[in-house]
């Protein structure tokens, strides 16, 4: 293993609340990149030196060596950064789908969304400005705010509004120049939620993936009836256990063209591919000479360090 990032999914597994939870003992991480150093005689998938990532969460990256099968793993070019290729499999992958999966959108078109900063909101902001997609980036305010906007302006975003700013008046005049959404990407809940669907066209949908705020989405029985809005949920996990290898690389859940994350080829040049701000951590000793006793690994020897989010 090269690196592995923690991530939130990582600590509500950990906790017990999580959708997928292993069978203990089990390692802790879902996502990472490893370096193969060695196959057995009949894989073809992969071969040594390859960068490979984790096919589906549940392995266990939080280590420092580990045997897979072939099918469990993922190769990735290895000429892009360390940290976007340890963070590729699960937040660029959500954005993607959400993005082609639940309306079909057309260049021009505009995608609100909460918690912007966040690794799948970076990825959203990037992937959307592929697309010809315009974001509307919703942040809470800091005190270091304007760096905030700043950097995701570079990576593509169009549009960046407060959450007491898109409760203000002055919005309506905002989409008079700037088309109301149709789609909403949700990972806050509670009044955040409630604010994008206020904002959110006739017709269109809210796609819920996170719920950071630990409060209920709530929706007004006149935004369902009459401006017809929908609420869906994602889960990048469900989604592949809902698709088989074959349909990876097809459009799916009526979007018009596509590919699953699987399909592209990143590159350091490529700016849809820049990674989220990181800071390298150093584990506890303890773990780190593979203690199993504090954690959930039993027989592991941990990463001395790992990456989290400073976003």
């Amino acid at each position: 293993m090269l690196a592995a990032p923690i991530n939130p999914s990582d600590i509500n597994m950990i906790q017990g609340n999580y959708g997928l939870l292993p069978q203990l003992p089990a390692v802790g991480g879902n996502e990472g990149v490893g370096q193969v150093v060695a196959v057995g005689s009949s894989v073809t998938g992969v071969k040594p030196g390859d960068w490979v990532i984790p096919a589906n969460p549940g392995l266990g990256t939080w280590r420092t060596e580990a045997v897979f099968g072939e099918e469990e793993l993922i190769t990735v070019p290895s000429d892009i950064p360390l940290q976007c290729a340890a963070t590729l499999g699960v937040n660029p992958c959500t954005a993607y789908r959400m993005l082609v999966d639940f309306e079909r959108l057309q260049p021009g078109d505009s995608v609100i969304q909460n918690a912007s900063n966040s690794g799948v909101g970076q990825a959203v902001i990037q992937i959307a400005a592929a697309l010809g997609l315009r974001t509307i980036n919703v942040l809470r305010d800091r005190p270091d705010l304007q760096k905030l906007t700043d950097r995701l302006k570079n990576l593509g975003a169009d549009h960046i509004v407060t959450e007491e700013g898109l409760r203000k008046p002055e919005m309506k005049s905002f989409f008079k120049d700037v088309p109301q959404p149709r789609l909403a990407l949700n990972c806050v809940g509670g009044k955040s939620s409630t604010e994008l669907l206020r904002h959110l066209a006739p017709g269109g949908t809210m796609v819920t993936y996170g719920g950071m705020a630990k409060q209920p989405v709530i929706a007004s029985a006149s935004q369902l009836i009459f401006k017809d809005l929908k609420l869906r949920g994602f889960w990048l996990s469900q989604w592949k256990k809902d698709h088989s290898p074959g349909q990876l690389l097809l459009p799916s859940r009526g979007a018009d063209s596509g590919e699953d994350c699987r399909g592209g080829q990143p590159r350091k040049e490529n700016k849809l591919w820049l990674q989220p701000d990181w800071a390298q951590i150093l584990l506890p000793p303890l773990l780190a000479i593979g203690s199993a006793e504090p954690a959930m690994g039993h027989q592991a020897s941990y990463l001395t360090s790992a990456l989290v989010s400073v976003s």
